[in-house]
């Protein structure tokens, strides 16, 4: 709290008046590298007001600490958001396109409009959405560093979990539960025995041999 003072025929008043901080988002991705399934984006708001111990950056978690976390984010931060790009839009875009096109859709989800957003990684998405330009900032490594893009990359993370366990279901061949969709030896094993599926990105060459 910081008080505001006047002077009125020399006679000094003050008043308390309540800060209000700026309201800034963490974003972060979960799935560039994987061979098949979406990539990721959270967007998160925290409250200032309910702190939220043991936030880190969600590689650094086992899965259930991410899960417990991430319940305790969508029930504490002031606004919350998820997106994703999937595999035909990756190869459409490229990568890195379709992770800023995933950025862009978390940010947009918001129930709270943020006055600035940092994101985790060098580069920025675009951050003008009709009239309105949000500033951006891009912090290297901001997954361990920033509260809120440690916030997002555990929602990020654990919401792609689930979809590729949910793929899994489909596709049950890939093994996709296991693997999440990464090149490990049993995924790519898979691929070469079964070819790919439509949850597999074509543009990337492993796939793309295997096809």
């Amino acid at each position: 709290m910081i008080r505001c003072c006047i002077s009125i025929c020399g006679t000094r008043y003050c008043a308390p008046m309540f800060e209000f901080p700026a309201q800034v988002a963490g974003v972060d991705e979960a799935g560039r590298g994987p061979l098949a399934g979406p990539v990721v984006a959270a967007a998160v708001i925290l409250d200032p007001e309910r702190p939220i111990p043991g936030l880190a950056d969600s590689k650094k978690l086992t899965a259930n600490r991410r899960e417990e976390l991430a319940s305790e984010i969508r029930g504490r931060a002031l606004s919350w958001s998820v997106a994703w790009a999937d595999a035909a839009e990756i190869d459409a875009l490229n990568i890195l396109a379709a992770t800023m096109l995933a950025m862009r859709r978390a940010i947009l989800g918001l129930s709270v409009t943020p006055f600035k957003v940092e994101i985790d990684g060098n580069r920025l998405p675009d951050l003008t959405f009709g009239g309105l330009i949000i500033t951006g900032e891009a912090i290297i490594g901001g997954d361990a560093k920033v509260a809120a893009i440690s916030a997002a990359s555990i929602i990020a993370k654990t919401t792609r979990d689930r979809i590729m366990i949910d793929i899994d279901d489909l596709y049950p061949v890939y093994e996709f539960a296991r693997h999440k969709g990464y090149g490990t030896e049993v995924h790519r094993q898979r691929l070469q025995r079964h070819g790919p599926c439509e949850q597999h990105r074509r543009s990337f060459a492993p796939v793309r041999l295997a096809g």
